[in-house]
């Protein structure tokens, strides 16, 4: 009984810990993300002053400037189109997904409930799609795509995006099917049900949060690319990681306007995970214990 104040206040003491790490370390990831925000609501004078400004008056002239063009007096806007290549963003890192997941899904169950030839190998291959970096192989895909006039265009950027979202679907798929005990699968078989009936009506269902939080890491990579749409696209098709490039010109940098992109840039991938979050804890967690 002498003991047991004493384990507590050291159990105490531990909880104590743990949580300031947390914080500490909730504090160093977002910390960038909210300095950003802060500078969408400011002037460029205010940003680029010598003694940074915690408190001032928030203006929404940067997301005004982005969004329908419109300025202050006195200040500038490079007009860099910033709603088109948002809308470039959405169509390619959407179609990228959608595409990925209707190949990489029904394939990533061949990979984990089939028997067959250089099954492996197949599987590596896609794997290591990831290995090599983006700029290695950009090249020969540049001269590919202006011989095929696949260059400046939605069908050839989301074809190139497979190289991101694919892997990552089958890999990941992969490892959630092979969860799924054999004898559920089994008993299907036993009471009639087809390949093809058990993966859309038993398998799938089984695998859903962890297909929701497959997708939503695939659209976070994908949204998140700049040297292919760089490379492979133009004014009419640049994804807005590109397209924040307009933002820079050779006279000066608009920073408030740049960050106030940013911040919008990052809403679809918030709002996405916001709303299926319990889907993407569950898939993240799905397979973690086994019995």
């Amino acid at each position: 009984m002498k003991n047991r104040p004493r384990q507590n206040a050291k159990d105490t003491r531990k909880k104590v810990l743990i949580y300031s790490g947390i914080v500490l370390f909730l504090i160093f990831a977002l910390f960038p993300i909210f300095w950003i925000f802060l500078m969408s609501l400011k002037t460029d004078k205010e940003i680029i002053a010598s003694i940074p400004k915690f408190f001032f008056r928030p203006t929404l002239e940067n997301y005004e400037a982005i969004l329908f063009g419109l300025k202050a007096a006195g200040t500038e806007t490079s007009r860099p189109d910033f709603i088109l290549y948002f809308k470039n963003s959405l169509i390619i890192t959407s179609g990228a997904v959608i595409v990925s997941l209707l190949v990489g899904v029904p394939a990533a169950y061949a990979l984990a409930r089939f028997k067959f030839k250089f099954k492996e190998d197949i599987a590596f291959t896609f794997l290591s799609f990831r290995f090599a970096p983006e700029i290695a192989v950009i090249i020969p895909i540049f001269v590919i795509y202006r011989s095929l006039g696949l260059y400046n265009t939605y069908i050839g950027m989301i074809l190139v995006y497979q190289l991101i979202t694919l892997p990552l679907i089958v890999w990941i798929m992969r490892g959630y099917f092979e969860d799924i005990p054999d004898s559920i699968e089994q008993a299907a078989r036993l009471d009639g049900y087809s390949w093809f009936s058990i993966f859309r009506k038993i398998s799938l269902p089984l695998v859903k949060p962890g297909l929701a939080s497959t997708a939503i890491l695939s659209f976070i990579f994908a949204w998140n690319n700049f040297i292919f749409g760089l490379v492979l696209g133009a004014k009419e098709t640049f994804p807005v990681t590109v397209g924040t490039l307009g933002f820079i010109s050779y006279e000066s940098v608009l920073w408030g306007q740049m960050a106030a992109a940013s911040m919008v840039t990052i809403l679809p991938e918030i709002i996405i995970a916001f709303f299926i979050q319990k889907y993407l804890v569950r898939g993240l967690s799905l397979g973690a214990v086994r019995g």
